[in-house]
């Protein structure tokens, strides 16, 4: 069943909001600002080929269409940067304490994940046509399955029972005042601050690469999306270049 509440669009089942929204781009019928939010999502897509597990009416699965026109291509981690902070704005008014973004765009308490996201675009030669933000936050589940090794709910953080329908509208705001400001103020904020925010920022790390475990100090994050880090000696990593060891 879907019920059509003007931009933000209510599935009780999906395969996956992501697939959905980009669906409805195709066929043009989605507008800049257009959420689709899900019920049940169940083949929800994750970084890295990895599933999305949630369970039914637990969570905020959500995908938000944004029109990315006005940003080059080759500034995509502009727009994984705002993402990112809308989250974090959103986890905000529940926590203060222990709120970090895992380079690139994972949400975590302490050293738990408490979200993520999974950008998808539309570009056709060198326009950037559409972005697809989806987003997964763990609002009310409680147990997951074994193999996800440290997932946190607010629930667990709080002890409190959350609407995610009114919560996922919620962060549908954060994320279009976040793009506002992305695109009247420009980049230089946004940027400060996601590194302000960044999970394990001059702490040591451990990161896999191919076969090799090594430790290492994470220095920040440059405007291209690279993660920096420092030891014996300065280097930068690409997305999924590297793995995050917790």
């Amino acid at each position: 069943m879907i019920a059509d509440t003007g931009p933000f669009i209510i599935l009780d089942s999906v395969d996956s909001t992501n697939n959905y929204a980009m669906a409805r781009l195709h066929a043009g019928t989605a507008l800049h600002g257009t959420a689709y939010f899900a019920h049940e999502q169940t083949s929800g897509k994750g970084r890295r080929g990895k599933s999305w597990d949630t369970q039914r009416g637990k969570n905020i699965i959500i995908s938000v269409v944004l029109n990315t026109a006005f940003l080059p291509v080759y500034q995509q981690f502009q727009l994984s940067i705002t993402a990112s902070l809308a989250c974090l704005d959103f986890l905000h008014r529940f926590t203060t304490e222990g709120l970090k973004i895992k380079w690139p765009n994972d949400l975590y308490w302490n050293d738990r994940k408490a979200g993520g996201l999974l950008i998808e675009n539309i570009i056709k030669g060198d326009l950037w046509q559409w972005a697809v933000i989806g987003i997964g936050i763990n609002l009310n589940q409680t147990t997951f399955n074994d193999d996800l090794p440290n997932p946190v709910s607010l629930k667990q953080i709080t002890g409190k029972t959350y609407d995610s329908v009114s919560s996922a509208k919620e962060l549908v705001s954060d994320i279009l005042k976040r793009f506002d400001e992305l695109r009247n103020n420009g980049f230089d904020n946004l940027y400060s601050l996601y590194n302000q925010s960044l999970y394990k920022l001059n702490q040591q790390a451990r990161l896999k690469k191919e076969n090799i475990v090594f430790e290492t100090t994470i220095s920040g994050v440059d405007r291209q999306g690279k993660l920096m880090t420092k030891n014996a000696m300065e280097q930068n990593f690409d997305f999924d270049e590297v793995e995050w060891l917790l």
